[in-house]
């Protein structure tokens, strides 16, 4: 059967991987992908003196995706080592590790746990889940964007994804700052969440 006779699968013609279209959406075979940690990058975005913004990240992050038949039926797990925030200070660092923001002694790691998954077009989708920081679980929402499918030929199939969204800290039990002289207050309340994720098919 010629590639023009099947309408619901496509051939990347640059890696050979193979994806099938769900309301126009190019998704992978169903299947379980690992998320490949040296590829990925969980950061985040905060208000610093009321004016800036420091980036930072987490180095460490695993997990796993589960591709459905439909994006209705897929499923995201991951977890990432909260010593492994990176904002290239190691005072900052050491501060975002302690008791007053992550407490990382007490609380060593932040998971994320889907609940819901609707696709919004042909690229997006949303992503409903849990998030855990400091054992404390609230709901949130990621707008996720596919970016595409490929044949890595070291590691197999690959996929990747980027998604955001923006959290108020102080839902999870975050409420340290210092009022400022000027008005105000040192660290801002909403973090924005960026992430890039690609994973590699396992089965």
């Amino acid at each position: 059967m010629k590639a023009e006779d099947r309408p619901r699968e496509e051939t990347d013609m640059a890696s050979q991987a193979t994806a099938r279209k769900v309301e126009e959406l190019a998704l992978p075979t169903p299947g379980t992908w690992e998320i490949d940690d040296s590829h990925s990058s969980v950061g985040f975005v905060a208000r610093h003196f009321m004016i800036s913004r420091v980036k930072g990240r987490f180095q460490s992050v695993s997990g796993q995706l589960t591709i459905g038949a439909t994006p209705e039926a897929s499923s995201v797990a991951a977890t990432m080592d909260a010593a492994s925030i990176d904002t290239a200070d190691a005072t900052r660092d050491a501060h975002l590790r302690s008791p007053d923001f992550l407490d990382v002694e007490k609380y060593p790691t932040l998971e994320f746990r889907s609940t819901y998954a609707r696709q919004l077009d042909e690229s997006t989708l949303r992503l409903d889940g849990d998030l855990t920081i400091r054992d404390v679980t609230r709901p949130v929402s990621l707008e996720v964007s596919y970016l595409g499918l490929l044949n890595d030929p070291m590691a197999g199939e690959r996929v990747a994804f980027s998604a955001e969204t923006e959290i108020d800290r102080e839902d999870w039990g975050i409420t340290w700052n210092k009022a400022l002289e000027t008005g105000g207050v040192l660290v801002g309340r909403k973090v924005k969440i960026e992430l890039e994720i690609e994973a590699v098919r396992k089965g």
